[in-house]
């Protein structure tokens, strides 16, 4: 009789429906190891401890958003673009959108990181930003994750559902008044 192999990627599949579905609350070798039909075993050859899996799981989810979701083209500014693609992943896949980006078990200090280091490439290519300063594209990161994250929140609660120019201008708004301030 021929055993069944869990490979690393079988795991990372089964650890991402979970999360989509649930979020990280659950996040357990045993929720993970439920949602395969196996014992936790599998997941401890091909990882360290839950966490490594987390990371490793949160990594390769943010490299598909960058890939597929962070690239999409719409204003032909690249930071509004970013911006926009953000809030329209969290419309996409609410759950996993709070999962990673809003939930305290979630990817938390690691999307942010990640994010940044995205956020940086992005508008190091972009030349009408290349005037600004290191400490300029920090303040630029945080104060638009902290207006996209809100807009995307409310609108994933229900709460606000702005048409897609009123997102344009509380973006382009919030990206004006940062870069006004830091002059």
């Amino acid at each position: 009789m021929r055993r069944k192999v869990y490979t690393k990627d079988y795991i990372l599949k089964a650890a991402y429906e979970l999360v989509e579905k649930e979020g990280f609350t659950n996040f357990t070798a045993r929720n993970v190891a439920k949602k395969m039909g196996v014992s936790t075993q599998p997941i401890y050859l091909e990882f360290e401890n839950m966490q490594d899996l987390k990371t490793t799981l949160i990594e390769d989810i943010f490299t598909e958003l960058k890939q597929s979701i962070f690239v999409q083209e719409h204003t032909g500014d690249k930071l509004v673009d970013i911006c926009i693609n953000y809030i329209d992943f969290s419309q996409k896949k609410p759950k996993l959108f709070i999962s990673l980006f809003v939930d305290e078990y979630g990817g938390g200090k690691q999307m942010y990181e990640t994010s940044y280091e995205h956020f940086k490439t992005a508008i190091r290519e972009d030349t009408s930003y290349n005037d600004l300063t290191e400490e300029d594209i920090s303040a630029l990161h945080d104060g638009t994750w902290i207006t996209i994250t809100g807009v995307a929140s409310l609108m994933t609660s229900g709460i606000l559902q702005p048409s897609r120019q009123q997102i344009i201008e509380i973006i382009q708004h919030a990206i004006e008044g940062i870069i006004l301030v830091r002059k």
